[in-house]
């Protein structure tokens, strides 16, 4: 369990969380490629490299060379693209795609963290497009994604206008405890992969989270917590379930109510009729 609900007097801290294979169980961009097909965006064969890429993902993670390739083609993939389509096909079926695929572990961190006090930022490669309204279903507080140079005609031109990688994704953290209050020394950080360690040695309270070959030998040299998380769930099987009591309770319930409140007006009636008798 983490700490108790923060002194508001003490300086602000956050909880600086990574998307990918940290708090969601696949790739969150690539998870979409079916729905992009669907909508007219790419054809079979990107649809295809698309799962290939996943797979890669899942299977061992990818290196700064394999995540340079997928930033270089998903970046050509995108051009044209307009950008307002792009965000009505991820709301369409954000909660279809995303909300199974939430790993339980992490909605629960999630939780505690902002029962806390802490804020809970989601700092993610993935385009804004996509990271945003996963933010938004997470409750998360704030998000920094990659954004896409988005042309006078409102489509991709396939140019990146902020790359939320690496010492990036430490620089983005400095940044908004600067101007945020954050004292990183009290601030948490969770990632899977070793392309996160600036992020994660830029607070006092890294985690390796399902990680990498190369972040797991770094967070066992540096005697970071590893956590493992491998509960996929709803967002909807989270919430408690309220049990409604059978119709034949209620209507004994509100026979019960009823006689009572005749009582009542009996028992009151008599009591005026003894006062105005007096």
């Amino acid at each position: 369990m983490l700490g108790l609900v923060e002194n508001h007097s003490l300086p602000r801290t956050a909880a600086f969380f990574d998307l990918d294979k940290t708090v969601i169980a696949k790739s969150s961009t690539l998870t979409f490629s079916k729905s992009f097909y669907q909508g007219g965006l790419i054809n079979r064969r990107a649809v295809l490299r698309t799962a290939y890429a996943q797979f890669v993902f899942l299977a061992g993670g990818a290196d700064h060379d394999q995540m340079e390739r997928m930033r270089e083609y998903l970046s050509a993939l995108c051009k044209g693209w307009n950008v307002q389509q792009v965000k009505e096909i991820v709301a369409e079926t954000l909660h279809d795609l995303i909300d199974p695929i939430i790993y339980d572990e992490a909605a629960s961190l999630i939780e505690e963290h902002h029962a806390a006090g802490r804020d809970v930022v989601i700092v993610s490669t993935s385009g804004a497009e996509v990271v945003e309204p996963i933010g938004e279903l997470l409750g998360a507080d704030r998000v920094v994604a990659t954004r896409m140079v988005v042309g006078d005609d409102g489509c991709f031109t396939g140019d990146v206008e902020y790359y939320a990688y690496g010492p990036t994704k430490a620089e983005a953290v400095k940044e908004l405890a600067e101007s945020e209050g954050y004292d990183l020394a009290g601030c948490y950080a969770y990632s899977d992969s070793a392309t996160d360690v600036p992020m994660l040695e830029s607070v006092g309270h890294p985690h390796a989270v399902n990680p990498d070959r190369a972040l797991r030998r770094e967070a066992t040299a540096r005697e970071w917590p590893v956590l493992v998380f491998s509960r996929p769930v709803s967002l909807k099987q989270r919430l408690p379930v309220i049990k409604m009591p059978p119709r034949s309770a209620l209507l004994v319930a509100a026979a019960v109510g009823a006689a009572a409140a005749t009582a009542g007006l009996v028992w009151y009636a008599s009591r005026r009729r003894g006062c105005d008798s007096a």
